[in-house]
């Protein structure tokens, strides 16, 4: 039988009954259609393909029009599970009126929910996006944009009170964006124990990464799932190790063509 359309809806769904959220990051309509096939609920066309796919460093040079092209790819092969573009940096911090039109964008090449990074900082954004029928998913505790004020990917909440990277302000940056109308939250690099404590407190789903098992889902890299990366993240576990298969296979033709192995006679027109 053929797996139903995944909708927002079926967000609230599935934390009414405590069935999982399965989330992974995609970029192109072939592994759109692969992990579709696989019966992922949840797309995320993020702004991690600025380090996985076009090189860089952190997510920060990652455009608009970027996110837009890769959410036509990933849009274009019509899925059953839910894509959600990413809002990259500088796309929505200015003003409400400049995540709207960005969140428009997105939506216009496909995207069926926009995410965005932060709590009480973007909470007139979500409450405004939201307002334009576009469904928001949050993301807070570590948020890539946010590296220099973090000094780097380092684990958020681990210390008391409400500074930008304590436990207080990650409850209430969670409990905010649920008030502006985010319809879920991720939840990235904080302590087991503060995801289990959001998670209870908040009545729309958690999704997680690197937030251990208590969340109502998780997400990871696709990148990092496939081996394809030299990711060494405690909370990454890579599934299959396809750097080396993909290596063989390229050194196996190179090798072939150089003997003249390949191609044969087989592989001609007559």
């Amino acid at each position: 039988m053929d797996r139903a359309k995944f909708t927002v809806p079926m967000l609230a769904q599935r934390k009414a009954t405590g069935d999982k959220l399965v989330m992974i990051t995609v970029y192109d309509a072939t592994f759109a259609r692969l992990a579709d096939e696989a019966g992922v609920d949840l797309f995320l066309v993020g702004d991690s393909l600025g380090m996985v796919v076009q090189g860089h460093e952190t997510t920060l040079n990652v455009t608009l029009d970027e996110m837009a092209y890769h959410c036509q790819l990933v849009a274009r092969v019509k899925p059953r599970a839910m894509v959600v573009g990413d809002l990259p940096f500088g796309s929505y911090q200015a003003s409400a009126e400049q995540a709207v039109k960005s969140a428009v964008k997105l939506v216009k090449a496909g995207a069926e929910a926009v995410k965005l990074e932060g709590g009480v900082s973007v909470a007139d954004g979500v409450e405004a996006i939201t307002r334009a029928d576009i469904p928001v998913i949050g993301h807070i505790g570590l948020t890539p944009q946010s590296v220099h004020r973090m000094g780097g990917h380092k684990v958020q909440g681990k210390q008391p009170g409400h500074n930008p990277g304590g436990r207080d302000r990650i409850v209430s940056d969670a409990k905010v964006l649920e008030s502006a109308g985010a319809c879920a939250v991720v939840l990235e690099g904080i302590p087991r124990d503060l995801a289990a404590e959001i998670t209870r407190a908040i009545d729309i789903p958690t999704i997680g990464i690197g937030a251990g098992p208590d969340c109502d889902g998780q997400v990871l890299v696709l990148h990092d799932v496939l081996g394809l990366t030299d990711a060494r993240m405690k909370f990454v576990k890579q599934y299959a190790d396809l750097k080396d298969a993909v290596v063989g296979a390229i050194g196996t033709y190179a090798d072939e063509v150089r003997t003249g192995a390949f191609p044969t006679d087989a592989h001609s027109f007559h």
